[in-house]
């Protein structure tokens, strides 16, 4: 099973990604270490990504998935802001793509990102990433008010339903 932790930057798509992956004992992938260089600029330098810009990026993950998926599963850290780039990312292998969907406030999501240190997506984002977001309705949803420990105890009780 290849599960896709999601939502908007400052999250915490990583650490619980990464957290998940150890609890079910499957590898963590950050899909933000797949962007081409330009992607990194653009957003370095304050700019949002469009469309165009995610596509090769979004179909170098789903054929990432494959791969992953072969191997026996992975837990993928990717924003997935749209209903048609998780169609992407499940088009070579929908039935074993499940999506843990992290929500929170604008607040709490620009505390957190103004508190963040060396990351390449300025907190200046937020807003486009957040009038972008299509809140997914076949997901696992979590909220990030929760401890760390509350959300990955969540996540694996509706894995394990």
């Amino acid at each position: 099973m290849i599960y896709i932790v999601m939502g908007v930057s400052g999250c915490g798509k990583s650490t619980i990604g990464e957290r998940l992956g150890k609890e079910l004992s499957l590898p963590f992938y950050d899909a933000d270490d797949f962007h081409p260089i330009e992607n990194i600029t653009k957003m370095a330098s304050g700019k949002p990504l469009n469309d165009a810009d995610r596509a090769p990026w979004l179909q170098l993950l789903a054929e990432k998935i494959v791969e992953w998926e072969a191997k026996g599963g992975a837990v993928i850290a990717c924003s997935a802001l749209k209903q048609a780039y998780r169609d992407t990312l499940t088009s070579t292998t929908e039935d074993m793509v499940k999506f843990v969907f992290l929500e929170g406030s604008k607040a709490v999501l620009h505390a957190r990102l103004t508190s963040r240190e060396s990351h390449f997506m300025p907190n200046t984002l937020l807003d486009s990433q957040l009038s972008t977001l299509e809140v997914p309705h076949e997901a696992i949803k979590v909220s990030i008010e929760n401890s760390i420990e509350q959300i990955i105890s969540l996540i694996l009780k509706d894995i394990s339903k």
